[in-house]
């Protein structure tokens, strides 16, 4: 094994599988320049455990999360029906072009491109979302395999267990998709980077929860929701659906259990409050991270600043933001962060109108404790 140890994650779109073609195209990444390296970024943090000598599960609704958890594992080799035929990237549309092109047509830039760019544009820009799930991912695998250890109660260390084998699944899950049906993969966006330095280095384990749970998962179900609504791809659709079970579960988890401690009067109103910016200020930097810049600074050498106006000012970014709010803001006043404070950041964001809608602990038990739709693979297996 040989470990090549940076200061920050690569910058350049890491192809799984180099070609001639891919070797000359500009911007292609050396991050793995011979067989069996590994790319590793250190990071350091005041981790502080706590042992739990009673063993409680004392809330029945973490008991059944952590119950569903078990019994609803899938495989990502096997339980995914890969054998269906990857779509022709020349020719096939991977996403649907309102959601995802719609802020470049009429862009002058990307009316010049010939019909062949435009079709290469879509196939990177959907790679580039996917390469952010996959590292969002490991990231909430390693906040979980933290939360094992720094969680104070034994319902939230046995969860937290049963939590990091998810997110191990899903990170490859994505890996696998990006590997075999789109072949190459983009960098971590900035901000999503900065969150989940954050999240990781923080020494409080509710914090943790917060970036973790509520933050970062709940934008994620809904990002995952519309991406399984316009893949075309009924192999990521599938890929999707699953994920978002298990990621359902792990925001009712968050919001249960953080409703439950922050209503205990174990922390000062000043504390609350801190927490409440530190959510807020999580959300905004993942704002941030929905820009899709990178792929067509990559393709066409388009500034990235110029991109990122064009996508922020679009309409279809504007009923992202409101599908992603409606996931996030229930569950920050279900477990008591939505200040007086805090409400007006969020009315500048065109947030607080989802205030009243469902949060994570209306859980349908019936929908969460169906089967999953096996691949026919494992029953060859």
């Amino acid at each position: 094994m040989l470990l090549k140890f940076v200061d920050h994650p690569p910058e350049g779109v890491f192809h799984f599988t180099t070609t001639p073609e891919q070797q000359a195209e500009p911007g292609t990444s050396q991050m793995i320049t011979t067989p069996g390296e590994h790319i590793a970024e250190i990071f350091s943090t005041p981790l502080t455990g706590s042992y739990n000598w009673d063993y409680e599960m004392a809330n029945q609704k973490l008991w059944r999360l952590y119950d569903l958890g078990k019994k609803l594992n899938w495989d990502a080799q096997i339980d995914i029906d890969w054998s269906t035929p990857a779509l022709d990237q020349k020719t096939e549309t991977p996403i649907d072009d309102a959601m995802f092109m719609q802020p470049f047509m009429g862009w002058e830039p990307f009316d010049a491109l010939s019909d062949a760019d435009k079709q290469r544009m879509r196939w990177h820009i959907l790679s580039e979302a996917l390469s952010n799930f996959l590292h969002g991912e490991q990231g909430a695998l390693l906040v979980a395999s933290q939360l094992v250890t720094c969680a104070p109660t034994e319902e939230a260390k046995l969860y937290a267990a049963s939590q990091t084998f998810d997110e191990g699944r899903h990170v490859e899950v994505y890996r696998k998709y990006l590997e075999d049906r789109v072949g190459w993969m983009y960098p971590c966006n900035d901000s999503l980077k900065a969150l989940l330095d954050k999240v990781l280095t923080d020494p409080r384990w509710d914090l943790k929860f917060i970036g973790m749970q509520i933050v970062i998962e709940s934008l994620a179900l809904a990002a995952f929701d519309l991406m399984s609504q316009l893949a075309h791809d009924p192999v990521l659709r599938q890929v999707t659906s699953y994920v978002m079970r298990d990621e359902g579960r792990h925001v009712g988890f968050g919001v249960i259990f953080l409703e439950e401690y922050y209503k205990s009067g174990i922390l000062s109103q000043k504390e609350l409050e801190e927490r409440a910016m530190f959510t807020y200020e999580a959300a905004y930097l993942m704002r941030e991270r929905l820009v899709l810049s990178s792929a067509p600074h990559h393709l066409f050498g388009w500034p990235k600043d110029e991109v990122r106006a064009r996508v922020m000012t679009a309409h279809a970014m504007d009923m992202f933001r409101d599908i992603l709010f409606t996931r996030l803001i229930p569950n920050i006043k279900k477990i008591g962060l939505l200040t007086d404070n805090v409400r007006p950041l969020y009315e500048q964001l065109g947030a607080m109108k989802y205030e009243d809608l469902p949060d994570a602990t209306a859980i349908d038990w019936v929908a969460a404790s169906k089967p999953f739709a096996r691949s026919q693979q494992r029953e060859v297996a």
